[in-house]
């Protein structure tokens, strides 16, 4: 009986050993799941932008070159389109913590779902040919009877242009319109179409692959784009460093360089 309790106290204490072993290897790997490699304990923050298609290489450029210099953990998804689609997608609940729309008319659709939206820059329109101009287009008369593309009239840049039309009193027949903007540049880059109505910094991006053509009257049609945080955004600091960021010089700077217009 003496030898029985004496082996079970023997085989007790190393179980116990073991176990307190296990919980401080537990907790330790606890705390080194929320560290980083580098070191850094700030765990990523994601943020998704809905924004205008016409921003897609700005908004990029503003997130490496800014945001992230001061926010390196904020990581932004982006869903760029036509605003009126991103509009009606923010109205039926799609998650997003940040729109920004690329007139006001669109963002004023969602006034009971975004918090203090802002103007922060400008665009206008340009008319755009292939590289060589295959159809000899050289202005609005010669659209007649040519593949002439234009945005959908829902559609910011469509809004703009039916805008031109009645300025200039004159009636365009496209052979398609698009959802947005970056479907226009593309026919017209590709040679699918003769021409499109886009905006300057749309023809900016297509280079070499386009020619601008002249029209007056454009720099009279110009649409100013909105930014606000979305009430029901998960991440509300990293939207707001977002829009910080593209409300910054630096951030202004880098829209002036694909072709906004700031406004004074």
């Amino acid at each position: 009986m003496t030898f029985s309790r004496f082996t079970k106290k023997r085989i007790i204490k190393p179980t116990i050993a073991l176990a307190i072993g296990a919980s401080l290897l537990a907790a330790c790997g606890a705390g080194e799941t929320d560290a980083k490699p580098d070191g850094n304990k700030e765990a990523k923050t994601e943020i998704t932008v809905f924004a205008a298609a016409s921003l897609n290489a700005a908004f990029p450029d503003i997130v490496d070159n800014v945001l992230h210099k001061e926010n390196p953990n904020i990581d932004v998804k982006f869903s760029f389109d036509g605003s009126s689609n991103l509009a009606e997608q923010i109205k039926n609940g799609a998650p997003a913590s940040v729109f920004a729309s690329a007139d006001e008319n669109n963002m004023h659709k969602v006034d009971n779902f975004v918090i203090e939206p802002k103007k922060f820059t400008s665009n206008t329109l340009r008319l755009i040919v292939p590289a060589g101009n295959p159809a000899r287009i050289t202005g609005l008369k010669d659209l007649e009877g040519k593949k002439f593309v234009m945005c959908a009239s829902q559609v910011p840049c469509g809004k703009a242009t039916k805008k031109l039309e009645e300025q200039l009193g004159i009636k365009l027949n496209p052979v398609s319109e698009e959802q947005n903007v970056t479907g226009v540049r593309t026919k017209v880059e590709s040679g699918e179409a003769d021409a499109g109505m886009v905006y300057f910094t749309d023809a900016k991006l297509s280079g070499k692959k386009v020619e601008v053509i002249d029209v007056p009257g454009t720099d009279k049609v110009r649409n100013f784009y909105m930014i606000a945080e979305i009430k029901k955004s998960q991440n509300s600091e990293a939207a707001k460093a977002f829009i910080k960021a593209v409300n910054s010089p630096e951030g202004k700077k880098i829209l002036e360089k694909y072709g906004f217009t700031e406004i004074k």
